[in-house]
């Protein structure tokens, strides 16, 4: 699409044209005319009335062309692309998954079927990574160590597609929750101080790993990162034994004081969540406590053109130079009458 950024330079068009008309012609007078001993063989030469001819309009035209072409100049011509979008700066949000041997534990009804912990995660996390527009999503895995998995990216897709890969017990049996807020802060750390974000989730305590879950914690409140802390694990439920129906608890091994005090620390929140409904409304809290950018900024590239009317310009201007010239050039030399004849 071609657009003018100065589309006023038009109205300059008819400029040559008023000056034309509201100014005097010259007069013709004698005085101070220089007087061609030649005059009248060179008029006879290229006839009085030539000049008023075809050639005449031809070079008007011309004229009124090369004009035209400078004024499209004038005006800034550009060519307009699409609309595309630019990585709007939004939160940089990283998520760590525990994958310990407790999260295949088939506590989570799906579907009116038993389903594992990590299931109904990969299953709530996909929907919550799938609305986090505008925003960088990574992810850290960790059972007995802690990894990267996805760094910071505006591709989604892939970091859902690679958290659904993930299964339980891939690097071992444990949890190493300090470990996990380590790698993950180290992604975090070089991202603007107002929107480093980290989602950790495990259902059991920690007990692996280089680092103390608070003594990590402290680090990324240094750095300046908000951690919101997710217990998972069904409540307390009646299960029928031999010796009559007992209450368990399938979260016993949760560390909730711990999730807590983490959360507080670096001024997060921590949420429980004993089923799938449960897990979902946790993901919807933290979508409105930390809320993804919804209109990304769109930008149009341009094309200036302004060089094409000006090149056309040019060329009429030589056109129009050899148009005046010709006729002069192919004339015969006079001779110049001696004096006195």
């Amino acid at each position: 699409m071609i657009e003018f950024l100065w589309p006023l330079a038009f109205l300059l068009l008819p400029l040559p044209f008023l000056v034309r008309w509201l100014t005097k012609p010259a007069p013709d007078t004698p005085s101070g005319a220089l007087k061609l001993p030649f005059y009248r063989a060179l008029a006879q030469s290229a006839g009085k009335g030539g000049i008023r001819g075809s050639s005449h309009w031809m070079r008007l035209v011309v004229a009124s062309l090369i004009w035209f072409a400078l004024i499209t100049a004038l005006a800034r011509p550009v060519h307009v692309g699409k609309e595309t979008p630019l990585p709007v700066s939004g939160r940089d949000l990283m998520m760590a998954i525990d994958l310990s041997g407790s999260m295949g534990r088939k506590d989570f009804g799906l579907d009116n079927s038993p389903t594992t912990r990590l299931d109904v995660v990969k299953d709530a996390a996909r929907d919550f990574i799938e609305r986090r527009k505008g925003d960088r999503v990574g992810l850290v895995l960790f059972s007995n160590r802690a990894y990267l998995q996805a760094p910071l990216t505006f591709d989604r897709t892939v970091v859902a597609q690679l958290l659904d890969e993930a299964q339980v017990g891939l690097t071992g049996q444990e949890t190493a929750i300090g470990d996990a807020i380590a790698v993950a802060a180290k992604r975090l750390k070089d991202r603007p101080a107002e929107s480093r974000v980290l989602v950790l989730l495990t259902d059991g305590a920690s007990n692996a790993g280089v680092m103390k879950p608070m003594q990590a914690a402290q680090l990324a409140k240094d750095l300046g990162i908000k951690i919101y802390t997710i217990g998972v694990g069904a409540g307390p439920m009646a299960v029928r034994t031999k010796f009559g129906n007992q209450i368990v608890n399938p979260a016993q091994d949760l560390d909730e004081a711990t999730l807590q005090q983490i959360a507080d620390l670096t001024g997060g929140q921590y949420f429980r969540a004993t089923d799938v409904e449960g897990l979902s409304n946790v993901y919807r809290q933290i979508d409105r406590m930390e809320p993804a950018e919804d209109d990304p900024e769109t930008v149009r590239p341009t094309i200036a053109l302004y060089y094409m009317p000006l090149g056309i310009a040019l060329f009429l201007t030589m056109a129009l130079a050899l148009m005046i010239a010709a006729p002069r050039l192919s004339r015969p030399i006079l001779n110049q009458e001696p004096a006195g004849a």
